[in-house]
């Protein structure tokens, strides 16, 4: 049967290159930072990671990872409940709960991991989710694993919501879903108006703080902090794979009696194993440094208004943003392709975006800043767009 499947999928993969939409990978050979090596021997700046904090090459984390791999080895080679629990394993998750003030953690692979089995193991078909329709991919999979009724409401749209709670009413439990940060358009969740509306129609709230996390919020607490909402919102789900170093890993924490289920019945959980110690290692000095002081927030908040302003000036079509996250919108697909293409001639790496990724005809550059960058460092990159932007028509 191979044969006539390979010739399906040839078809396939041949129709997403006419139309634009492969993606193609490129290879880094240097750590990642805002500077980074590719292995066609170029050195460029790097404008889409998601190296908020600038942490991914951090000495002290580093150190601290080098330490647990003397102290704890490499790899735990088991599930938590069986024999992957470590010491620090319970110390990062303790450090995470008091980062976000909320009552217990329980650490995972990845966040895709958190959000994929954070549903099933709470929720059945007497229940309701209520999901914001630009929800990351993760949350759209995790919901689609439970069996609760699934109601959609349109992006931080607050009356489209206040319907979709009063058509759950007869649900028992309602929980409410968004991401704190949306990826794509860096728009902030108004959590505010949405734990209103929780309290007003009986319901919970669950947060995505992967964007958010080390970059909203004076102390990077992210939007809990922001909506002074910390330790009222029942589920937060989060990375360390972004702000928080751009390792790997994820956790869910709130509600004690929450995770403590997810104990007990997250299929992710119990069935992949633990996160190596020096990830853990790292994520704990990672907290300490966080918690001791706000200067690469407060240095990502000034690049990222100072970037903002910039292209803005020059005239690109930006969406308003709260975020780190600066999406430049283009609106074709193989546009965007072309425009990231000669910005890496020009010695800038970003990635254009396009769908599946994002909605037909939506296509854009997605800038991310990062604590790393320097005013050289942004003020080239503007430059950069400038010019590819004059000579691809995109400015006038």
């Amino acid at each position: 049967m191979y044969a006539d499947y390979k010739s399906f999928l040839e078809k396939e993969i041949s129709d997403i290159k006419e139309a634009g939409l492969y993606k193609n990978e490129r290879i880094i050979v240097s750590p990642q930072s805002s500077e980074i090596k590719i292995n066609s021997g170029q050195t460029v700046l790097n404008f889409c990671a998601n190296n908020y904090l600038g942490l991914a090459n951090n000495p002290e984390l580093i150190q601290a990872a080098k330490e647990a791999l003397d102290s704890h080895g490499y790899g735990m080679a088991s599930v938590r409940f069986i024999c992957g629990t470590s010491d620090l394993h319970k110390k990062m998750e303790k450090a995470v709960a008091e980062f976000f003030g909320t009552e217990d953690t329980i650490l995972y692979a990845a966040c895709f991991d958190a959000n994929g089995g954070v549903f099933e193991p709470l929720l059945t078909e007497n229940d309701a989710i209520i999901s914001d329709s630009l929800n990351h991919a993760s949350i759209i999979d995790g919901v689609r694993l439970c069996k609760a009724q699934r109601f959609r409401y349109e992006n931080a749209n607050m009356e489209d919501l206040k319907k979709q709670l009063q058509a759950a009413q007869s649900c028992k439990f309602r929980l409410i879903v968004t991401d704190g940060v949306f990826s794509m358009d860096g728009n902030v969740a108004p959590l505010d108006k949405i734990y209103e509306l929780a309290n007003e129609y009986n319901a919970m709230v669950m947060v995505d703080e992967s964007h958010s996390a080390g970059v909203v919020g004076k102390t990077g607490r992210g939007v809990t902090e922001h909506y002074n909402l910390k330790g009222k919102i029942e589920i937060i789900t989060g990375t360390l794979g972004k702000a928080f170093g751009g390792a790997i890993g994820g956790f869910t924490t709130g509600k004690k009696e929450i995770i403590e289920m997810l104990r007990q019945r997250s299929r992710p959980y119990l069935f992949s194993n633990s996160i190596p110690p020096l990830v853990a290692a790292a994520g704990i000095k990672m907290i300490e440094m966080m918690t001791a002081t706000t200067t690469l927030q407060d240095k990502l908040h000034k690049n990222t208004e100072y970037f903002m302003e910039k292209m803005s000036k020059v005239g690109f079509d930006i969406k308003p943003t709260a975020s780190a996250i600066c999406a430049v919108m283009l609106y074709d697909a193989k546009l965007a392709q072309d425009f990231a293409s000669k910005l890496l001639e020009e010695g800038i790496y970003v990635t254009g975006f396009y769908y599946p990724v994002v909605p037909k005809g939506l296509a854009r550059i997605r800038v991310q800043l990062s604590a790393a960058h320097e005013i050289k460092h942004l003020d080239k990159a503007v430059t950069a767009f400038e010019k590819v932007g004059r000579d691809l028509g995109v400015l006038k």
